[in-house]
């Protein structure tokens, strides 16, 4: 990695991550898609980071990112979890996360099956001890949510159905993680799920437990009158930034569609939301 980019990325960690450990706050990254960083003190985890496929309307990672997080220089160095919603082209790679958990020895992955399977297909032989540190879901429709742990991760997964529903994409482990950093910060990424509140009422006392301080759902829940009671209503959190959001949708709220205006998105790689246990 050339020099000019070691001090850029240097400068953005002594900007955005310099004040995260005072309090309690903590900081979310977007880096494009639905892929996320969020840093509470020294602890540091990823939902959907490496994707290859933009289908032609969903940003794809900058290649300066792509360079740090492989590398493991700042802002991506010290990353302790990975977290895959589930195994399509614009939220996972499979082939590239085998390579990030070779290159990075440290970090633990927590994805669906499918995910899990598809890097096995991408690994060889010298690969075994990898899978070590790769925790794999298998969670089918209406199964119960259930709870994983790790130092300084207290981790909560659950099967919604991806968008689509009920109709297509029904084969489809779209898990939605919810990951509390040091006991002290909680946050839930959606991943695809589809935003009809037959899939979160009856698990209504599970939502009611452990309100978010941030949530990450995709776009359109913003968008649906039933994804946003749902938000509301059922997963409760302080503060909702969405996410997949389609390259044609502004950064200017002012130039989005009315029902997308009086919401938060994130729209460009390298900003960042603070997320205050505060609010």
């Amino acid at each position: 990695m050339h020099q000019k980019l070691l001090q850029t990325l240097a400068g953005l960690a002594c900007c955005t991550f310099g004040m995260s450990a005072l309090g309690h706050d903590s900081t979310a990254h977007y880096m494009a898609n639905e892929g996320l960083m969020v840093e509470h003190g020294d602890t540091k985890i990823l939902f959907d980071p490496l994707f290859r496929n933009s289908y032609g309307q969903y940003l794809l990672l900058p290649e300066e990112m792509e360079q740090a997080l492989f590398a493991g220089v700042a802002p991506y160095d010290g990353v302790d979890a990975i977290f895959v919603s589930h195994h399509h082209g614009d939220h996972f790679s499979p082939g590239d996360m085998v390579r990030l958990l070779r290159e990075q020895p440290n970090i633990k992955l927590y994805a669906p099956n499918q995910a899990v399977i598809a890097m096995r297909s991408e690994s060889s032989n010298s690969d075994a001890d990898l899978f070590d540190r790769v925790i794999g879901v298998s969670l089918e429709y209406k199964d119960a949510p259930v709870a994983l742990s790790m130092e300084g991760l207290q981790i909560e997964a659950v099967r919604i159905p991806h968008s689509g529903w009920p109709t297509g994409r029904l084969d489809v482990e779209n898990i939605v993680w919810r990951v509390t950093l040091n006991e002290d910060t909680t946050v839930l990424h959606m991943g695809d799920a589809d935003p009809n509140d037959v899939h979160f009422a009856r698990d209504a006392q599970y939502w009611n437990r452990n309100n978010p301080h941030m949530a990450f759902p995709p776009y359109w829940f913003f968008s649906s009158a039933s994804g946003r009671d749902i938000l509301s209503n059922r997963i409760k959190a302080k503060r909702s930034v969405g996410v997949h959001v389609p390259v044609t949708i502004s950064s200017d709220p002012i130039r989005r569609p009315a029902e997308l205006r009086g919401f938060d998105l994130f729209t460009i790689p390298g900003e960042t939301r603070k997320i205050s246990a505060e609010d």
